[in-house]
This record gives structure tokens, C-alpha cells and sequence, in this order.
């Protein structure tokens, strides 16, 4: 379960089932208030926050280039938060409104959604566009960590 604010995400924990607060740039990797297990982080960017939220993440972080309009974007959306809950700790998943966000869509040249970038310490890693089923979006995102 996940709920969103501008500030921080609600996320219960897959092991104890804690409610946790999530904010979403923080440094370093978010755990279970109760039983520290680490969380997955799935969260939110826009234009004026992009920075802080993504390219100084500590940990490599798998931005979606959406838009609520999109079929393929809602498809492909509940896979990536697997992928996000199967590598937490591992990994951060900011999910990026087009539509809200065109500096940053004309930044990384979205010219097609979704569009997948993943970024590790400020610099682009990979990329790629186009709905997947959950098996090649979860290979994608480990062949891309181990690089």
C-alpha cells in the first residue's frame, strides 16, 4: 500500500506491515521503522525538484516518464512498483507526469511513453521507451544495476 503527498509517501511494510513515512528525497536507503527491513521507494518529481529527488539519490533510481492518459504508462506502472518492492533497498522508482513536468521531459528528450531512464549518481545509465511485461522491465532494471 502507497499513498502520496508532495512531501513524503505512506508506504506499509511487505514484512511487519508497518505504516512508514517516506520522504522523497532523502539520503541514504529507507527502512522499517519496526523491523528495518528495507522499503521499496516509489515516489514523485516534477521540474523544480527533479535534483534533489533523483540525481542525488545515493542509490541508482529508475525514473518513469508517464502521463495519466497513457494505456501503456498505467500497464507497465504496477510492474515497475514490483520491481521497485522486489529491489528495495536496491533501488528508487520516481515516476515522472509529462504532462506536469516538460522541462524535464524536453531534458531527456521524451519523445515517447513511457520512457524509462535509470540514473545512478546524477548520470543517465540506460534508457529505453515503450511498455514491457514485468519479467523484461525487472531484467532490464538488474541488468542495469549491475552495470
Amino acid at each position: 500500500m502507497r499513498s502520496q503527498t508532495k512531501d513524503a509517501s505512506i508506504v506499509r511494510c511487505s514484512k511487519c506491515g508497518r505504516k512508514n513515512r517516506l520522504p522523497r528525497a532523502a539520503s541514504g536507503i529507507p527502512q522499517c521503522g519496526d523491523c528495518h527491513q528495507p522499503l521499496a521507494w516509489v515516489t514523485e518529481a516534477w521540474d523544480e525538484d527533479f535534483s534533489e529527488v533523483v540525481e542525488a539519490a545515493r542509490i541508482p533510481v529508475v525514473v518513469d516518464f508517464w502521463a495519466p492518459w497513457c494505456g501503456p504508462c498505467r500497464m507497465v506502472s504496477p510492474a515497475l512498483e514490483q520491481v521497485a518492492a522486489d529491489l528495495a533497498g536496491r533501488m528508487k522508482l520516481v515516476k515522472v507526469n509529462v504532462d506536469e513536468a516538460p522541462r524535464l521531459s524536453e531534458r531527456f528528450a521524451v519523445q515517447a511513453i513511457p520512457t524509462l531512464v535509470v540514473i545512478d549518481q546524477g548520470r543517465v545509465v540506460t534508457r529505453r521507451s515503450g511498455a514491457a511485461p514485468a519479467p523484461a522491465l525487472r531484467e532490464w532494471v538488474d541488468d542495469a544495476l549491475a552495470a
